[in-house]
């Protein structure tokens, strides 16, 4: 059964006591400053206004997806254009090879080393994959114009060395920043970065909102209404992220001398939702892909890209139907490569724990095979809710792009491991008053 976790409670006067933990905050808060900083610095040689009418015209395409990730860099076209995707997407395309390749499973295995190994073939894949990125973007650049003249002022090789040059340093800045951010602040840096791009066009979108509402094309009542929406789908999402099911795991009892250890139960927490938000991007990604190709081709692309525009537009029935049916394809995707419930099951096995009812071995792994999957379907569910109902809203009412499902699952997750990780801080500045006290009373009693 899937429950919620509920954290313990915590003294939260010591907050002002914890000196250490201010100072992370702090340092997040200025790495953060920095980044919005980069992301109004310009790309050499291009002309802003003319890129702002170019963008306009090809909005509603997988480029809003990337510009909505990377806080409006991109459709300014800053130093900071391609933000951190680059290192996500590594990221997650060695996450999947490490299960698939039996090489870099093993040096997964070998702990710290192996971890650092694996950490270093993805910075190299994110340069290579920032370079190519990089280069088709000034390469697009170079062949865009607009009714004012061409975005590129004196295009070249040059221009485009130049670019490539600044977008991969612009990347692998961030990829150290949040790195650091990671290890001196307060939470996961990239997820931060992300956050804070989303969350710095959060009051763009509310603006636009509200000025649909003054010009009249929303009722004042149906902004409540939105509002009210976008709160409740915001407790569900919390509710449904700290969602987990707990499968009970029993250890024998040991006699060592005269004394006897183990036999306690403890529990193996399986989340509802293990996939997190990578299968909203992906889905989104593939299917604003045809739309975005047939926005450069000016129309005049082949047939059967314009009958894909057409009939994957947002909100269109066919776009709701695909879009669902990736969610669910990329959810038990990347669960399935994630979550191993053989190599699960031999950990158990080796170190004596075993499920009641449930003999060790493969029977153990098809039981966390069956749990998985029934986790999988709720999951998916539950993420193509969150991520369909903004879909209909910003095709039917034009709701801004910001308020989308997956903008919503990433500021809420990350709110969410931000805040948690606060709250261990807070705990363990906690349990070390309390130990100095402890030490200072049996000093003075000795």
């Amino acid at each position: 059964m899937a429950t919620a976790g509920r954290a313990p409670s915590i003294d939260f006067s010591v907050f002002g006591k914890a000196e250490e933990l201010k100072k992370r905050i702090w340092f997040v808060i200025g790495a953060l400053v920095v980044y919005r900083i980069g992301t109004y610095i310009p790309l050499p040689g291009v002309d802003a206004h003319v890129l702002a009418q170019m963008f306009k015209q090809h909005s509603g395409g997988i480029l809003d997806i990337f510009n909505m990730f990377s806080g409006g860099a991109l459709g300014r076209m800053t130093i900071f254009a391609l933000n951190i995707m680059p290192y996500i997407t590594v990221s997650i395309v060695m996450q999947l090879l490490t299960v698939m390749i039996p090489s870099l499973m093993a040096l997964k295995k070998e702990g710290e080393a192996g971890r650092r190994k694996i950490n270093q073939y993805t910075r190299y894949g994110t340069v290579f994959m920032a370079s190519f990125q990089g280069y088709g973007i000034a390469t697009f650049l170079q062949t865009m114009a607009g009714p004012s003249g061409a975005v590129v002022h004196n295009p070249g090789i040059f221009f485009v060395a130049s670019t490539v040059i600044t977008l991969v340093t612009g990347t692998m800045f961030l990829m150290w920043l949040g790195e650091q951010i990671t290890s001196r602040g307060i939470g996961n840096g990239i997820s931060l970065i992300i956050f804070a791009g989303i969350v710095a066009n959060l009051p763009r979108a509310l603006a636009t909102t509200m000025e649909l509402g003054w010009t009249g094309a929303l009722s004042g009542a149906f902004i409540i209404i939105l509002f009210g929406l976008v709160s409740g789908m915001i407790i569900f999402i919390v509710f449904m992220e700290r969602a987990h099911r707990r499968v009970i795991v029993q250890y024998p009892k040991r006699q060592v001398g005269n004394k006897i250890y183990g036999g306690e139960a403890s529990h193996m927490p399986l989340k509802l939702n293990s996939s997190g938000v990578i299968p909203p991007i992906f889905a989104s990604s593939l299917l604003l892909f045809p739309a975005t190709i047939a926005g450069f081709s000016g129309g005049n692309g082949p047939e059967w890209l314009q009958m894909a525009t057409l009939y994957l537009g947002h909100g269109k029935p066919l776009y709701i139907v695909a879009f669902v049916a990736l969610i669910v394809f990329f959810c038990f995707f990347y669960t399935i490569h994630v979550f191993n419930p053989n190599e699960t099951a031999d950990n158990l096995k080796k170190y004596g724990g075993f499920i009641p009812g449930i003999r060790p071995g493969k029977n153990t792994a098809d039981y966390l095979t069956y749990i998985m999957t029934r986790l999988t379907v709720v999951g998916a569910a539950y993420i193509s809710l969150v991520c369909v109902i903004p879909e209909i809203l910003i095709a039917e009412y034009s709701i801004p792009f910001y308020l989308g499902g997956t903008s919503l699952l990433i500021v809420v997750n990350v709110t969410m491991d931000t805040v948690a990780q606060i709250h261990s801080h807070l705990i363990a500045h906690q349990y070390e008053g309390l130990i100095r006290k402890t030490n200072g009373k049996g000093r003075r009693f000795a």
